[in-house]
Protein backbone atom coordinates (compact mmCIF):
# COMPACT_ATOMS: atom_id res chain seq x y z
CA UNK A 1 0.00 0.00 0.00
CA UNK A 2 1.45 2.85 -0.94
CA UNK A 3 1.46 6.32 1.05
CA UNK A 4 0.52 9.96 -0.11
CA UNK A 5 2.94 12.52 1.23
CA UNK A 6 0.94 15.50 -0.15
CA UNK A 7 -2.34 14.59 1.22
CA UNK A 8 -2.94 16.18 5.01
CA UNK A 9 -4.45 13.58 7.25
CA UNK A 10 -3.76 10.47 5.39
CA UNK A 11 -0.31 9.52 6.67
CA UNK A 12 -1.69 6.62 7.87
CA UNK A 13 -3.53 4.81 5.32
CA UNK A 14 -3.00 4.68 1.48
CA UNK A 15 -4.87 7.39 -0.53
CA UNK A 16 -6.58 4.31 -2.72
CA UNK A 17 -7.78 3.10 0.54
CA UNK A 18 -8.50 6.12 1.92
CA UNK A 19 -10.87 6.88 -0.60
CA UNK A 20 -12.62 3.47 -0.96
CA UNK A 21 -13.60 4.03 2.66
CA UNK A 22 -16.05 6.52 0.88
CA UNK A 23 -17.53 4.15 -1.08
CA UNK A 24 -20.89 3.08 -0.10
CA UNK A 25 -20.29 -0.90 -0.37
CA UNK A 26 -16.71 -1.23 0.58
CA UNK A 27 -16.68 1.27 2.70
CA UNK A 28 -18.57 0.13 6.11
CA UNK A 29 -16.09 -2.82 6.08
CA UNK A 30 -13.08 -0.84 5.72
CA UNK A 31 -14.11 1.45 8.38
CA UNK A 32 -15.00 -1.33 10.95
CA UNK A 33 -11.34 -3.28 10.51
CA UNK A 34 -10.03 0.48 11.22
CA UNK A 35 -12.24 1.66 14.16
CA UNK A 36 -9.58 4.11 15.75
CA UNK A 37 -8.69 5.94 11.95
CA UNK A 38 -9.63 9.19 11.17
CA UNK A 39 -12.61 9.90 9.09
CA UNK A 40 -11.94 10.36 5.47
CA UNK A 41 -10.80 13.63 3.68
CA UNK A 42 -11.41 15.21 0.40
CA UNK A 43 -8.16 14.16 -1.42
CA UNK A 44 -6.24 17.35 -2.78
CA UNK A 45 -5.68 17.96 -6.49
CA UNK A 46 -2.13 17.13 -6.07
CA UNK A 47 -2.20 13.48 -5.04
CA UNK A 48 -1.41 11.28 -7.20
CA UNK A 49 -3.67 8.55 -6.14
CA UNK A 50 -6.39 11.35 -6.82
CA UNK A 51 -7.82 10.10 -10.27
CA UNK A 52 -7.25 6.51 -9.75
CA UNK A 53 -9.73 6.67 -6.91
CA UNK A 54 -12.19 9.19 -7.89
CA UNK A 55 -12.62 6.77 -10.73
CA UNK A 56 -12.93 3.28 -8.47
CA UNK A 57 -15.18 4.44 -6.53
CA UNK A 58 -18.18 5.28 -8.84
CA UNK A 59 -17.21 1.89 -10.57
CA UNK A 60 -17.25 -0.02 -7.62
CA UNK A 61 -20.59 1.15 -6.88
CA UNK A 62 -22.07 0.43 -10.42
CA UNK A 63 -21.30 -2.55 -10.28
CA UNK A 64 -22.95 -3.98 -7.22
CA UNK A 65 -26.05 -5.60 -7.72
CA UNK A 66 -28.07 -6.81 -4.85
CA UNK A 67 -28.96 -10.75 -4.29
CA UNK A 68 -32.83 -11.23 -3.41
CA UNK A 69 -35.08 -14.49 -3.08
CA UNK A 70 -36.54 -12.86 -6.11
CA UNK A 71 -33.80 -13.71 -8.57
CA UNK A 72 -34.55 -15.68 -11.49
CA UNK A 73 -30.94 -17.30 -11.03
CA UNK A 74 -30.77 -20.80 -11.87
CA UNK A 75 -29.70 -22.97 -8.73
CA UNK A 76 -26.54 -25.08 -8.68
CA UNK A 77 -27.13 -28.17 -10.80
CA UNK A 78 -26.52 -31.18 -7.80
CA UNK A 79 -27.85 -34.04 -9.72
CA UNK A 80 -25.63 -32.77 -13.15
CA UNK A 81 -22.85 -33.01 -10.71
CA UNK A 82 -23.24 -36.65 -9.04
CA UNK A 83 -24.01 -37.60 -12.67
CA UNK A 84 -20.94 -36.47 -14.07
CA UNK A 85 -18.69 -38.12 -11.46
CA UNK A 86 -20.69 -41.07 -11.70
CA UNK A 87 -19.54 -40.89 -15.42
CA UNK A 88 -16.15 -40.46 -14.94
CA UNK A 89 -16.15 -43.69 -12.44
CA UNK A 90 -17.20 -45.63 -15.51
CA UNK A 91 -15.08 -43.93 -18.11
CA UNK A 92 -12.31 -44.83 -16.49
CA UNK A 93 -13.67 -48.39 -15.80
CA UNK A 94 -12.97 -47.95 -11.52
CA UNK A 95 -17.04 -47.81 -11.19
CA UNK A 96 -17.38 -50.63 -7.93
CA UNK A 97 -20.38 -53.13 -8.55
CA UNK A 98 -21.51 -54.77 -5.89
CA UNK A 99 -22.26 -58.37 -6.10
CA UNK A 100 -25.20 -59.99 -4.08
CA UNK A 101 -23.44 -63.04 -2.28
CA UNK A 102 -24.94 -64.25 0.41
CA UNK A 103 -22.53 -66.33 2.69
CA UNK A 104 -24.46 -69.43 4.25
CA UNK A 105 -23.33 -71.17 7.60
CA UNK A 106 -23.95 -74.27 6.92
CA UNK A 107 -22.49 -74.78 3.56
CA UNK A 108 -19.41 -72.39 4.94
CA UNK A 109 -17.66 -71.24 2.31
CA UNK A 110 -20.19 -71.56 0.16
CA UNK A 111 -23.29 -68.80 -0.86
CA UNK A 112 -25.74 -67.96 -3.01
CA UNK A 113 -26.45 -65.37 -5.33
CA UNK A 114 -29.35 -63.03 -5.97
CA UNK A 115 -31.25 -66.61 -7.06
CA UNK A 116 -31.27 -68.66 -3.78
CA UNK A 117 -30.77 -71.86 -5.94
CA UNK A 118 -27.45 -70.69 -7.64
CA UNK A 119 -24.38 -71.91 -5.53
CA UNK A 120 -21.16 -70.68 -5.77
CA UNK A 121 -17.43 -70.50 -3.81
CA UNK A 122 -16.20 -67.74 -2.19
CA UNK A 123 -12.52 -67.01 -2.09
CA UNK A 124 -12.46 -63.47 -1.09
CA UNK A 125 -13.62 -62.85 2.32
CA UNK A 126 -12.38 -61.58 5.25
CA UNK A 127 -14.03 -64.06 7.44
CA UNK A 128 -10.26 -65.40 7.36
CA UNK A 129 -10.95 -68.39 9.60
CA UNK A 130 -14.68 -68.72 9.57
CA UNK A 131 -15.19 -67.81 12.72
CA UNK A 132 -18.88 -66.19 11.94
CA UNK A 133 -20.58 -69.16 11.56
CA UNK A 134 -18.40 -71.12 14.77
CA UNK A 135 -20.71 -72.53 16.78
CA UNK A 136 -18.91 -71.39 20.38
CA UNK A 137 -19.21 -67.86 18.93
CA UNK A 138 -23.10 -68.07 17.07
CA UNK A 139 -24.23 -69.94 20.91
CA UNK A 140 -22.47 -66.32 22.96
CA UNK A 141 -24.48 -64.59 20.45
CA UNK A 142 -27.78 -65.97 21.02
CA UNK A 143 -27.34 -66.25 24.98
CA UNK A 144 -26.42 -62.59 25.15
CA UNK A 145 -29.28 -61.25 22.64
CA UNK A 146 -31.74 -63.69 24.68
CA UNK A 147 -30.65 -62.10 27.72
CA UNK A 148 -29.28 -58.72 26.95
CA UNK A 149 -31.47 -57.72 23.93
CA UNK A 150 -30.49 -56.45 20.58
CA UNK A 151 -28.92 -52.67 21.02
CA UNK A 152 -26.78 -51.04 23.24
CA UNK A 153 -29.21 -48.83 24.50
CA UNK A 154 -26.84 -45.67 24.29
CA UNK A 155 -23.38 -44.32 23.67
CA UNK A 156 -20.99 -45.94 26.43
CA UNK A 157 -21.63 -43.10 28.69
CA UNK A 158 -25.39 -43.07 28.29
CA UNK A 159 -26.55 -46.84 29.10
CA UNK A 160 -23.96 -48.58 26.20
CA UNK A 161 -21.58 -49.44 28.92
CA UNK A 162 -22.34 -53.44 29.99
CA UNK A 163 -19.93 -56.15 31.60
CA UNK A 164 -19.72 -57.37 27.98
CA UNK A 165 -17.81 -54.69 26.84
CA UNK A 166 -15.61 -54.66 29.62
CA UNK A 167 -14.88 -57.76 29.54
CA UNK A 168 -14.09 -57.90 25.82
CA UNK A 169 -11.71 -54.71 26.51
CA UNK A 170 -9.86 -56.73 28.97
CA UNK A 171 -9.65 -59.61 26.76
CA UNK A 172 -8.62 -57.42 23.96
CA UNK A 173 -5.49 -55.64 26.26
CA UNK A 174 -4.65 -59.30 27.45
CA UNK A 175 -4.20 -60.60 23.94
CA UNK A 176 -1.73 -57.49 22.74
CA UNK A 177 -0.43 -57.78 26.79
CA UNK A 178 -1.20 -54.07 26.97
CA UNK A 179 -2.47 -52.13 30.09
CA UNK A 180 -5.54 -51.68 28.45
CA UNK A 181 -8.10 -51.70 25.13
CA UNK A 182 -10.82 -49.99 23.85
CA UNK A 183 -13.84 -50.87 21.78
CA UNK A 184 -15.03 -48.96 18.96
CA UNK A 185 -17.84 -49.55 16.30
CA UNK A 186 -15.13 -50.38 13.22
CA UNK A 187 -11.49 -50.08 12.80
CA UNK A 188 -12.00 -47.06 10.25
CA UNK A 189 -13.69 -45.20 13.63
CA UNK A 190 -10.84 -46.42 15.71
CA UNK A 191 -8.15 -45.82 13.62
CA UNK A 192 -9.34 -42.34 12.61
CA UNK A 193 -10.57 -41.51 15.76
CA UNK A 194 -7.06 -41.56 17.72
CA UNK A 195 -5.20 -40.56 14.92
CA UNK A 196 -6.82 -37.53 14.63
CA UNK A 197 -7.74 -36.85 18.18
CA UNK A 198 -3.83 -38.10 19.61
CA UNK A 199 -1.85 -36.26 16.83
CA UNK A 200 -3.83 -33.05 17.23
CA UNK A 201 -3.21 -32.89 20.98
CA UNK A 202 0.48 -33.03 20.74
CA UNK A 203 1.87 -29.79 20.25
CA UNK A 204 3.75 -29.65 16.89
CA UNK A 205 3.49 -33.39 15.78
CA UNK A 206 4.92 -34.92 12.79
CA UNK A 207 3.79 -38.01 11.77
CA UNK A 208 5.46 -40.48 9.40
CA UNK A 209 3.03 -42.86 7.49
CA UNK A 210 3.92 -45.81 4.97
CA UNK A 211 2.85 -45.33 1.30
CA UNK A 212 0.39 -48.15 1.29
CA UNK A 213 -1.16 -47.56 4.52
CA UNK A 214 -5.24 -48.07 4.56
CA UNK A 215 -7.37 -45.19 3.76
CA UNK A 216 -8.85 -45.32 7.64
CA UNK A 217 -5.04 -44.35 8.58
CA UNK A 218 -5.04 -41.36 6.02
CA UNK A 219 -8.35 -39.62 6.99
CA UNK A 220 -7.22 -39.59 10.58
CA UNK A 221 -4.18 -38.32 9.51
CA UNK A 222 -5.47 -35.69 7.35
CA UNK A 223 -8.13 -34.52 10.53
CA UNK A 224 -5.60 -34.40 12.80
CA UNK A 225 -3.89 -31.27 11.09
CA UNK A 226 -0.86 -32.56 11.80
CA UNK A 227 2.43 -32.71 9.64
CA UNK A 228 3.19 -35.42 7.46
CA UNK A 229 5.46 -37.28 5.93
CA UNK A 230 4.55 -40.34 3.77
CA UNK A 231 8.04 -43.33 3.17
CA UNK A 232 8.40 -45.49 0.70
CA UNK A 233 6.41 -48.45 1.73
CA UNK A 234 8.93 -50.96 3.63
CA UNK A 235 11.69 -48.34 3.01
CA UNK A 236 13.50 -48.19 6.18
CA UNK A 237 16.32 -45.29 4.68
CA UNK A 238 14.00 -43.37 3.27
CA UNK A 239 11.53 -43.25 6.98
CA UNK A 240 15.05 -42.73 8.92
CA UNK A 241 15.85 -39.72 6.26
CA UNK A 242 12.56 -38.29 7.14
CA UNK A 243 12.32 -38.63 11.16
CA UNK A 244 16.20 -37.40 11.19
CA UNK A 245 15.21 -33.69 10.10
CA UNK A 246 13.54 -33.04 13.28
CA UNK A 247 14.50 -32.79 16.75
CA UNK A 248 14.34 -35.64 19.02
CA UNK A 249 12.01 -33.56 21.20
CA UNK A 250 9.79 -33.09 18.68
CA UNK A 251 7.03 -35.32 19.16
CA UNK A 252 6.50 -37.73 16.26
CA UNK A 253 4.17 -40.82 15.03
CA UNK A 254 5.03 -43.62 12.86
CA UNK A 255 2.27 -45.69 11.33
CA UNK A 256 2.24 -48.42 9.77
CA UNK A 257 0.72 -51.60 9.28
CA UNK A 258 1.76 -55.16 9.83
CA UNK A 259 0.03 -57.29 6.49
CA UNK A 260 -1.15 -55.23 3.93
CA UNK A 261 -4.44 -56.39 3.10
CA UNK A 262 -3.88 -55.70 -0.60
CA UNK A 263 -0.88 -57.12 -1.84
CA UNK A 264 0.08 -59.32 1.38
CA UNK A 265 3.32 -57.80 1.97
CA UNK A 266 4.46 -57.45 5.79
CA UNK A 267 5.37 -54.10 7.73
CA UNK A 268 9.44 -54.25 8.96
CA UNK A 269 7.93 -53.88 12.57
CA UNK A 270 11.19 -54.45 14.60
CA UNK A 271 13.14 -52.00 12.48
CA UNK A 272 10.67 -49.37 12.21
CA UNK A 273 10.08 -49.56 16.32
CA UNK A 274 14.36 -49.41 16.56
CA UNK A 275 14.16 -45.96 14.43
CA UNK A 276 11.13 -44.53 15.98
CA UNK A 277 12.74 -45.40 19.84
CA UNK A 278 16.45 -43.59 17.64
CA UNK A 279 14.33 -40.55 16.59
CA UNK A 280 12.05 -40.09 19.97
CA UNK A 281 8.51 -41.13 18.27
CA UNK A 282 5.91 -43.07 19.15
CA UNK A 283 4.52 -46.42 16.89
CA UNK A 284 1.13 -46.89 15.49
CA UNK A 285 0.35 -50.13 14.29
CA UNK A 286 -2.85 -51.63 12.39
CA UNK A 287 -2.80 -55.33 12.68
CA UNK A 288 -6.22 -55.72 11.38
CA UNK A 289 -5.35 -58.16 9.00
CA UNK A 290 -3.63 -60.21 11.34
CA UNK A 291 -5.27 -60.20 14.36
CA UNK A 292 -6.69 -63.89 15.00
CA UNK A 293 -4.25 -65.29 12.01
CA UNK A 294 -1.03 -64.86 13.46
CA UNK A 295 1.29 -65.68 16.34
CA UNK A 296 0.36 -69.15 18.91
CA UNK A 297 -2.49 -66.63 20.77
CA UNK A 298 -3.67 -64.63 17.11
CA UNK A 299 -2.08 -62.24 18.61
CA UNK A 300 -1.45 -60.90 15.60
CA UNK A 301 2.24 -60.22 13.53
CA UNK A 302 4.08 -58.66 16.35
CA UNK A 303 3.36 -61.39 18.55
CA UNK A 304 4.39 -63.72 16.01
CA UNK A 305 8.20 -62.44 16.08
CA UNK A 306 8.29 -63.99 19.12
CA UNK A 307 7.00 -67.07 18.32
CA UNK A 308 8.35 -69.33 21.67
CA UNK A 309 8.61 -66.95 23.89
CA UNK A 310 4.78 -65.38 23.21
CA UNK A 311 3.84 -69.53 23.70
CA UNK A 312 4.85 -70.18 27.32
CA UNK A 313 4.19 -66.81 28.81
CA UNK A 314 1.35 -66.33 30.28
CA UNK A 315 -1.80 -63.96 28.47
CA UNK A 316 -1.54 -60.73 29.33
CA UNK A 317 1.44 -60.57 30.94
CA UNK A 318 4.38 -58.58 29.24
CA UNK A 319 7.44 -59.59 27.55
CA UNK A 320 10.28 -56.77 27.88
CA UNK A 321 12.06 -56.62 25.26
CA UNK A 322 9.72 -58.50 22.72
CA UNK A 323 8.40 -56.94 19.37
CA UNK A 324 5.21 -56.78 20.77
CA UNK A 325 6.15 -54.89 23.96
CA UNK A 326 7.82 -52.05 21.58
CA UNK A 327 4.75 -51.05 19.89
CA UNK A 328 3.21 -48.27 21.47
CA UNK A 329 0.08 -48.48 20.05
CA UNK A 330 -1.67 -51.71 18.32
CA UNK A 331 -5.05 -51.16 16.54
CA UNK A 332 -7.42 -54.09 15.27
CA UNK A 333 -10.69 -55.14 14.00
CA UNK A 334 -13.17 -57.76 15.36
CA UNK A 335 -14.66 -57.91 11.83
CA UNK A 336 -12.51 -60.16 9.76
CA UNK A 337 -10.48 -63.13 11.40
CA UNK A 338 -12.80 -62.86 14.69
CA UNK A 339 -15.36 -63.05 12.34
CA UNK A 340 -17.76 -60.31 14.12
CA UNK A 341 -17.89 -56.55 13.70
CA UNK A 342 -15.82 -53.51 15.65
CA UNK A 343 -12.77 -52.13 15.69
CA UNK A 344 -9.77 -51.70 18.41
CA UNK A 345 -7.05 -50.31 20.11
CA UNK A 346 -4.47 -51.39 22.60
CA UNK A 347 -1.94 -49.40 24.82
CA UNK A 348 -1.03 -48.16 27.85
CA UNK A 349 -4.13 -47.16 29.95
CA UNK A 350 -2.82 -43.56 30.00
CA UNK A 351 -3.21 -42.94 26.22
CA UNK A 352 -6.28 -45.17 26.04
CA UNK A 353 -8.16 -43.07 29.10
CA UNK A 354 -7.40 -39.78 26.83
CA UNK A 355 -8.80 -41.02 23.79
CA UNK A 356 -11.91 -42.35 25.59
CA UNK A 357 -11.87 -38.77 27.13
CA UNK A 358 -11.31 -36.89 23.90
CA UNK A 359 -12.47 -38.39 21.02
CA UNK A 360 -16.01 -37.37 19.04
CA UNK A 361 -15.70 -40.76 16.84
CA UNK A 362 -15.66 -42.59 20.31
CA UNK A 363 -17.59 -40.74 22.45
CA UNK A 364 -20.72 -39.81 20.13
CA UNK A 365 -21.45 -42.95 18.76
CA UNK A 366 -23.71 -46.13 19.83
CA UNK A 367 -22.09 -48.80 21.61
CA UNK A 368 -21.91 -52.37 19.81
CA UNK A 369 -24.67 -54.46 20.74
CA UNK A 370 -24.48 -56.58 23.46
CA UNK A 371 -24.70 -59.76 21.22
CA UNK A 372 -21.84 -58.63 19.39
CA UNK A 373 -19.47 -58.11 22.11
CA UNK A 374 -20.16 -61.29 23.80
CA UNK A 375 -19.52 -63.47 20.42
CA UNK A 376 -16.41 -61.17 20.01
CA UNK A 377 -15.33 -62.13 23.30
CA UNK A 378 -16.20 -65.77 22.74
CA UNK A 379 -14.41 -65.64 19.06
CA UNK A 380 -11.35 -64.39 20.95
CA UNK A 381 -10.93 -67.12 23.72
CA UNK A 382 -11.65 -69.31 20.82
CA UNK A 383 -8.66 -68.50 18.62
CA UNK A 384 -6.35 -67.97 21.34
CA UNK A 385 -6.70 -71.79 21.84
CA UNK A 386 -7.17 -73.29 19.09
CA UNK A 387 -4.43 -73.74 16.19
CA UNK A 388 -6.32 -75.73 14.00
CA UNK A 389 -7.12 -72.64 11.96
CA UNK A 390 -4.12 -70.51 11.11
CA UNK A 391 -2.49 -74.25 10.59
CA UNK A 392 -5.72 -75.53 7.85
CA UNK A 393 -5.13 -71.13 6.71
CA UNK A 394 -1.65 -71.06 6.27
CA UNK A 395 -1.06 -74.50 4.31
CA UNK A 396 -4.12 -73.91 1.84
CA UNK A 397 -2.11 -70.58 1.52
CA UNK A 398 0.76 -72.30 0.45
CA UNK A 399 -0.40 -74.92 -1.67
CA UNK A 400 -2.49 -72.51 -3.55
CA UNK A 401 0.83 -70.07 -4.24
CA UNK A 402 2.49 -73.32 -5.60
CA UNK A 403 -0.28 -74.51 -7.77
CA UNK A 404 -0.66 -70.76 -9.55
CA UNK A 405 3.22 -70.74 -9.93
CA UNK A 406 3.27 -73.65 -11.68
CA UNK A 407 -0.05 -72.39 -14.03
CA UNK A 408 2.08 -69.21 -14.91
CA UNK A 409 -0.49 -67.44 -12.80
CA UNK A 410 1.07 -63.89 -11.43
CA UNK A 411 0.79 -63.64 -7.44
CA UNK A 412 1.77 -60.90 -5.94
CA UNK A 413 4.71 -62.41 -4.07
CA UNK A 414 4.34 -61.89 0.09
CA UNK A 415 4.88 -63.89 2.86
CA UNK A 416 1.13 -63.90 4.22
CA UNK A 417 -2.13 -65.47 3.66
CA UNK A 418 -3.20 -62.93 1.35
CA UNK A 419 -2.75 -64.17 -2.76
CA UNK A 420 -3.13 -60.97 -5.31
CA UNK A 421 -3.13 -62.55 -8.27
CA UNK A 422 -2.22 -59.51 -10.74
CA UNK A 423 -3.76 -58.43 -14.23
CA UNK A 424 -3.21 -54.97 -14.99
CA UNK A 425 -6.04 -52.91 -15.64
CA UNK A 426 -9.20 -52.25 -14.35
CA UNK A 427 -11.86 -53.47 -17.16
CA UNK A 428 -10.00 -56.98 -17.26
CA UNK A 429 -10.14 -57.14 -13.49
CA UNK A 430 -13.87 -57.08 -13.74
CA UNK A 431 -14.14 -59.24 -16.59
CA UNK A 432 -11.89 -62.12 -15.04
CA UNK A 433 -14.09 -61.59 -12.02
CA UNK A 434 -17.46 -61.64 -13.71
CA UNK A 435 -16.77 -64.66 -16.05
CA UNK A 436 -15.56 -66.81 -13.17
CA UNK A 437 -18.62 -66.13 -11.43
CA UNK A 438 -20.52 -66.77 -13.96
CA UNK A 439 -19.47 -69.93 -15.95
CA UNK A 440 -17.61 -71.73 -12.78
CA UNK A 441 -19.70 -70.31 -9.53
CA UNK A 442 -16.53 -68.97 -8.33
CA UNK A 443 -16.51 -65.57 -6.26
CA UNK A 444 -13.26 -63.90 -6.47
CA UNK A 445 -13.70 -59.73 -6.27
CA UNK A 446 -11.30 -57.22 -8.52
CA UNK A 447 -9.87 -55.15 -6.88
CA UNK A 448 -9.06 -51.65 -8.86
CA UNK A 449 -8.26 -47.61 -8.14
CA UNK A 450 -7.92 -46.21 -5.61
CA UNK A 451 -7.45 -49.48 -4.00
CA UNK A 452 -4.85 -50.18 -5.34
CA UNK A 453 -2.71 -48.03 -7.90
CA UNK A 454 -3.67 -47.72 -11.71
CA UNK A 455 -2.07 -50.59 -13.33
CA UNK A 456 -2.10 -53.06 -10.40
CA UNK A 457 -5.61 -54.11 -10.40
CA UNK A 458 -6.29 -57.75 -9.41
CA UNK A 459 -8.10 -60.44 -7.68
CA UNK A 460 -7.60 -60.65 -4.20
CA UNK A 461 -7.79 -64.22 -3.08
CA UNK A 462 -8.09 -65.58 0.53
CA UNK A 463 -8.14 -69.04 1.08
CA UNK A 464 -9.70 -70.07 4.59
CA UNK A 465 -9.34 -73.20 6.96
CA UNK A 466 -12.93 -74.46 4.76
CA UNK A 467 -10.94 -74.85 1.40
CA UNK A 468 -10.42 -78.46 0.61
CA UNK A 469 -8.06 -79.72 -2.16
CA UNK A 470 -10.76 -80.21 -4.71
CA UNK A 471 -12.00 -76.76 -4.23
CA UNK A 472 -8.33 -75.38 -4.81
CA UNK A 473 -7.68 -77.71 -7.91
CA UNK A 474 -11.22 -75.93 -9.24
CA UNK A 475 -10.00 -72.64 -8.70
CA UNK A 476 -6.70 -73.01 -10.14
CA UNK A 477 -8.56 -74.72 -13.17
CA UNK A 478 -11.21 -71.41 -13.66
CA UNK A 479 -8.27 -69.09 -13.29
CA UNK A 480 -5.80 -70.64 -15.84
CA UNK A 481 -9.28 -71.09 -18.15
CA UNK A 482 -10.06 -67.06 -17.52
CA UNK A 483 -6.31 -66.21 -17.92
CA UNK A 484 -6.42 -68.08 -21.68
CA UNK A 485 -10.03 -66.98 -22.75
CA UNK A 486 -9.48 -62.98 -21.68
CA UNK A 487 -5.86 -63.56 -23.00
CA UNK A 488 -4.35 -62.03 -19.69
CA UNK A 489 -0.78 -61.66 -19.03
CA UNK A 490 0.97 -64.63 -17.27
CA UNK A 491 4.05 -64.37 -14.96
CA UNK A 492 6.80 -64.77 -18.07
CA UNK A 493 4.89 -62.08 -19.71
CA UNK A 494 5.39 -59.71 -16.32
CA UNK A 495 8.96 -60.41 -16.75
CA UNK A 496 9.54 -59.70 -20.57
CA UNK A 497 8.06 -56.34 -19.61
CA UNK A 498 10.20 -55.80 -16.45
CA UNK A 499 7.80 -56.45 -13.49
CA UNK A 500 4.89 -54.94 -11.85
CA UNK A 501 4.26 -54.84 -8.12
CA UNK A 502 6.57 -57.46 -7.21
CA UNK A 503 5.58 -59.93 -9.89
CA UNK A 504 8.87 -60.35 -12.41
CA UNK A 505 11.19 -58.34 -10.70
CA UNK A 506 14.59 -58.79 -8.99
CA UNK A 507 14.09 -60.89 -6.14
CA UNK A 508 16.24 -59.36 -3.97
CA UNK A 509 14.41 -55.78 -4.68
CA UNK A 510 11.37 -58.36 -4.15
CA UNK A 511 12.25 -59.17 -0.60
CA UNK A 512 13.08 -56.08 1.03
CA UNK A 513 9.47 -54.88 -0.47
CA UNK A 514 7.66 -57.76 0.81
CA UNK A 515 8.86 -57.36 4.13
CA UNK A 516 9.20 -59.59 7.01
CA UNK A 517 12.56 -61.59 7.87
CA UNK A 518 15.04 -61.55 5.24
CA UNK A 519 15.24 -65.08 3.26
CA UNK A 520 12.45 -66.23 4.93
CA UNK A 521 9.72 -67.36 2.95
CA UNK A 522 6.39 -67.20 4.69
CA UNK A 523 5.45 -65.48 8.27
CA UNK A 524 4.58 -69.16 9.49
CA UNK A 525 8.05 -71.33 9.39
CA UNK A 526 7.85 -74.92 8.73
CA UNK A 527 8.49 -75.61 12.41
CA UNK A 528 6.07 -73.80 13.85
CA UNK A 529 3.10 -75.03 11.20
CA UNK A 530 4.47 -78.18 12.58
CA UNK A 531 3.95 -77.77 16.07
CA UNK A 532 0.78 -76.42 15.97
CA UNK A 533 -0.50 -79.14 14.17
CA UNK A 534 0.86 -81.87 16.66
CA UNK A 535 -0.70 -79.54 19.26
CA UNK A 536 -4.21 -79.56 17.33
CA UNK A 537 -3.59 -83.64 17.40
CA UNK A 538 -3.07 -84.45 20.38
CA UNK A 539 -5.60 -81.89 21.72
CA UNK A 540 -8.48 -83.82 19.43
CA UNK A 541 -7.05 -87.56 20.78
CA UNK A 542 -5.50 -87.83 17.79
CA UNK A 543 -8.52 -86.58 14.76
CA UNK A 544 -6.34 -85.34 12.02
CA UNK A 545 -6.08 -81.56 11.17
CA UNK A 546 -8.25 -81.46 8.19
CA UNK A 547 -11.39 -79.05 6.87
CA UNK A 548 -14.21 -80.19 8.02
CA UNK A 549 -16.41 -80.05 4.87
CA UNK A 550 -20.78 -80.62 5.45
CA UNK A 551 -22.27 -83.16 3.43
CA UNK A 552 -24.00 -80.82 1.62
CA UNK A 553 -21.25 -78.86 0.55
CA UNK A 554 -19.64 -82.19 -0.65
CA UNK A 555 -22.25 -82.56 -2.72
CA UNK A 556 -22.80 -79.56 -4.57
CA UNK A 557 -19.17 -79.83 -5.68
CA UNK A 558 -19.09 -82.95 -7.26
CA UNK A 559 -21.98 -81.73 -9.17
Amino acid sequence: QARCSVCPGHTGQSALLAKASQCPVVGPSIRANEPAAKPAQPLPAACPYAKCADQAAPKAASDVQPVTHETTEAAFDYEGLYQAKLAKKHEDKSYRYFNNINRLAARYPQAHTANAANIVTVWCSNDYLGQSKNPAVVDAMKTALDTYGAGAGGTRNIAGNSALHLRLEGELAALHRKEAALVFSSCFVANDATLSTLCSSLPGCVIFSDKMNHASMIQGIRHSGARKHVFDHNDLGHLEQLLAQYPRSTPKLVAFESVYSMSGTVGRIPEICALARKYGAITFLDEVHAVGMYGPHGAGVAEHYDYAASLHTPAGQRIPGSVLDQVDIITGTLGKAFGIVGGYIAASSSLVDMIRSYAPGFIFTTSLPPPIAAGAVASIEYLSASQRERYLQQTHTRQLKGDLANAGIPVVPNPSHIVPVLVGDAESAKAASDMLLAKHNIYVQSINYPTVPVGEERLRITPSPGHDNYMRARLVSALDSVWNTLGLKRTVDWERLGGRCGVGEDRAFSELHVGWKRGVEHVWEDTQLQQAHDYERTRKGGVPVTPIIPATVQCVLQN
